[in-house]
């Protein structure tokens, strides 16, 4: 589709969207929480647990947060899940630490996952941090075993926090009995809900001004529209809120009605 809606509305840049630097993303309660018990967990040394729906910003939510560690402190390793199985994911995390190894020795990988945690805190004096998104696609050996690369000195040095977010079915494998050892190492949680509509209109503003418009563009009504149709979950939202203005600008019209936003539900799921 041509962005003409752009011209029609003054927009300096393509709105809603989801690559946004970390200093321009709206800070909500719940961002600010998750960040808070990120920062405890890298502090105690701990694994976290962050949950909720598809499109509810747990993604941003941990780029926001990881975001705000200085680089020259923290060394992050963000590694998104897979179906596949562990000795996968410790290729993943090997990769992350700038070591290419093909064995299929778990044996191996884990010993040398434990040896670059272990130059990067004793001998390079950094903190160190492994974000798992997409944790729910783990297969349930992931869980059985993926405590052991978090432990050193007989699990006595708290070198490698880990940070678990998915859908919430990733709590209900958690609660299995061999899922216990890592489910025991937990120290605290946080589960993203949607936006209430007062915080979808917070919202929507917030991104009509990175895109240059400071004037709201869409009514009432098809704020309450976006909301009801998203169920406040921010993808949807971006989605229609986007479709929802290139409805009205297709129409010539200055402000962006419920009729808009049920234009654009017509193209999304």
């Amino acid at each position: 589709m041509k962005p003409t809606y752009r011209s029609f509305f003054g927009l300096q840049k393509e709105p809603f969207g989801s690559d946004l630097p970390i200093e321009e993303i709206l800070l909500t309660t719940e961002l600010g929480d998750v960040r808070e018990r990120f920062d405890y967990v890298l502090r105690i040394g701990g694994i976290g647990l962050l949950t909720g729906e598809i499109g509810s910003g747990k993604s941003t939510a941990l780029r926001y947060a990881a975001g705000k560690l200085h680089p020259a402190e923290y060394y992050s390793l963000y590694v998104t899940a897979t179906t596949g199985s562990i000795l996968e994911l410790y290729r993943q995390i090997l990769t992350e630490l700038g070591i290419e190894q093909c064995s299929s020795s778990k044996a191996m990988l884990t010993r040398l996952i434990r040896q670059g945690i272990l130059e990067l805190v004793e001998g390079k004096k950094m903190k160190t941090a492994l974000i798992i998104d997409e944790a729910s696609l783990l297969r349930m050996e992931v869980f059985c075993e993926l405590h052991t690369i978090c432990q050193f000195d007989k699990d006595s040095k708290p070198y490698l926090p880990l940070i678990l977010a998915g859908q919430g079915s990733l709590i209900d494998k958690l609660c299995y009995k061999s899922s216990a050892p890592l489910a025991s190492r937990i120290i605290c949680r946080a589960h993203l809900q949607g936006l209430d509509k007062e915080g979808m209109a917070q919202y929507l503003l917030h991104h009509l001004r990175l895109a240059g418009v400071k004037k709201p563009l869409f009514d009432e009504s098809a704020t309450t529209a976006i909301h009801q149709g998203s169920g406040g979950l921010l993808r949807k939202a971006n989605h229609l809120a986007r479709g929802a203005l290139m409805a009205a600008a297709a129409e010539k019209c200055a402000t962006v009605s419920a009729e808009h936003v049920r234009i654009a539900a017509t193209e999304v799921f």
